[in-house]
């Protein structure tokens, strides 16, 4: 039986009332939830949605919580460090963690990089050991799949892209999924938002489409086949 955790992180809501507010991302994690609980009946799903309700940033005195050893932390450090523990317990039990993230100001919601300050945490998702030389940061977790659902507003964010180099979204979610435990990292990205033309019309389809085929194969049935003009450019 697979645990999937799945993180939404967008400020928006996914029914947002007012026409054309709703979040494309947490729509994308919707999809792919619906398309693997309909085909997969061994299964447990994990959901936190960081985006309506995110954890607070670290400060000086987590820093400190966190780097005293877990014997000798006060009852206010062990209190200061609750949440860190259950978020790093939920990374712990998931096999497949869905990541659903708008890009805001070309990175990640500020939400979504608190939730990742909680868990990539020394001594509990990472070790770190000087005798490793010029890489002594070693994850933990191990075997686990990351699958990243994005939305951008403009274009041209994947390899290759015009606007590659602006991309600070899926690099560095891949970068830190190292530190939980990944090995494979998969992302889907509708673009074109901000234009809303048909462009934007035909990213959000073929999107649909590839996750639909992610998660198929992520379970392990026969994907659907779409014609070679429809499949994402943004899956990898």
């Amino acid at each position: 039986m697979k645990t999937i955790l799945h993180i939404d992180s967008s400020a928006r809501r996914g029914d947002n009332p007012v026409s054309g507010h709703g979040s494309i991302s947490r729509r994308l994690g919707a999809r792919f939830i619906r398309e693997w609980t309909q085909h997969s009946s061994a299964h447990r799903v994990i959901h936190r949605d960081v985006g309506l309700c995110p954890p607070p940033f670290i400060s000086q005195d987590w820093i400190a919580a966190a780097f005293t050893p877990p014997a000798q932390r006060s009852p206010a450090q062990v209190e200061l460090l609750a949440l860190s523990d259950q978020l790093i317990d939920e990374v712990r039990r998931a096999d497949v963690i869905v990541i659903t993230a708008p890009m805001y100001n070309y990175g990640m919601p500020a939400a979504l990089k608190a939730w990742f300050d909680q868990i990539v945490r020394v001594n509990e998702t990472f070790t770190f050991d000087l005798d490793r030389g010029d890489f002594p940061l070693a994850p933990v977790f191990s075997g686990k799949t990351l699958v990243l659902l994005a939305s951008t507003g403009e274009f041209g964010f994947g390899l290759g892209g015009v606007r590659e180099h602006m991309n600070h979204l899926g690099p560095h979610i891949e970068v830190l999924g190292h530190y939980l435990g990944v090995e494979r990292f998969h992302e889907i990205r509708v673009e074109y938002q901000e234009f809303g033309d048909d462009r934007h019309a035909a990213s959000i389809e073929r999107a649909r489409r590839a996750v639909v085929d992610l998660a198929g194969e992520l379970i392990g049935s026969t994907p659907k086949k779409w014609p070679p003009d429809t499949a994402s450019a943004a899956l990898r």
